[in-house]
């Protein structure tokens, strides 16, 4: 097994190395695990902070975006970068700690009987955490059901980001042909892998505060996603039946 941590940033300078040194120090010790930043040219430094740390953490790797092109652009060269260097579990998560590192280990040595594990806020003891704002919270919630009936998946937390895939998975999705730009994207990628009948794990994780910044989510993002859904129902089924 060769995991890899892919973190997207975007002005996260307050927050990308105590995410750095805490998976690096404390999650994942003697430098066992593989980290890339894929930073979409931050104005705030982000990238030169990474490029520091890259001289203590030889694990650690920076890919530098020439403009911010939306959450799907970032992950999608992320993952294309990983697979061509040969990694055969790639994490995605944020930065702001609002998905706890410390559950990674278990998770990822899930991967051995699973090809997606999603950290689920919906299922057994995931929730959100109380000091989350209750108005995103449930906006969040209406948004994740309204896409499990548009899609009609059973998969029980369709908008997290917080997510596991196997080589295997993403193989199995033409990643050149994702429709989504931004946060869309979270769903579009677990519809394909469940209409995939891929063996999916949800794992149950409480969705943190962040520690520093503003999220970048808001209502209009969320109403775009879920108005753009529609197309992902009834696109060209490429990315679907392809095992």
């Amino acid at each position: 097994m060769n995991p890899i941590i892919i973190i997207p940033t975007y002005n996260e300078k307050n927050n990308v190395e105590k995410m750095i040194k805490k998976l690096f120090n404390e999650v994942f010790k003697n430098n066992l695990i593989n980290v890339l930043i894929v930073d979409s040219n931050s104005p705030d430094g982000t990238s030169q902070t990474v490029e520091e740390l890259c001289r203590e953490y030889t694990n650690l790797h920076l890919l530098k975006q020439t403009e911010k092109k939306g959450l799907a652009s970032a992950y999608i060269d992320g993952f294309k970068w990983a697979l061509e260097k040969g990694y055969d579990v790639l994490v995605q998560m944020d930065c702001d700690f609002q998905h706890p590192p410390e559950i990674l280990p278990d998770c990822i040595e899930k991967t051995k009987e699973y090809d997606l594990i999603i950290a689920s806020r919906y299922v057994g003891s995931g929730k959100w955490g109380e000091e989350n704002e209750h108005q995103r919270s449930m906006i969040s919630e209406l948004g994740n059901n309204y896409a499990k009936w548009v899609l009609n998946c059973r998969i029980n937390d369709m908008t997290g980001g917080f997510n596991i895939w196997t080589k295997k998975a993403l193989e199995l999705i033409d990643l050149n042909k994702i429709m989504a730009k931004g946060y869309l994207f979270q769903i579009e990628m677990k519809y394909y892998a469940y209409k995939n009948n891929l063996k999916i794990l949800e794992y149950p994780f409480v969705f943190g505060k962040r520690e520093n910044g503003e999220s970048k989510i808001n209502i209009k993002i969320i109403i775009e996603a879920m108005t753009m859904i529609w197309k992902i129902r009834f696109a060209n089924r490429q990315n679907i039946n392809k095992n």
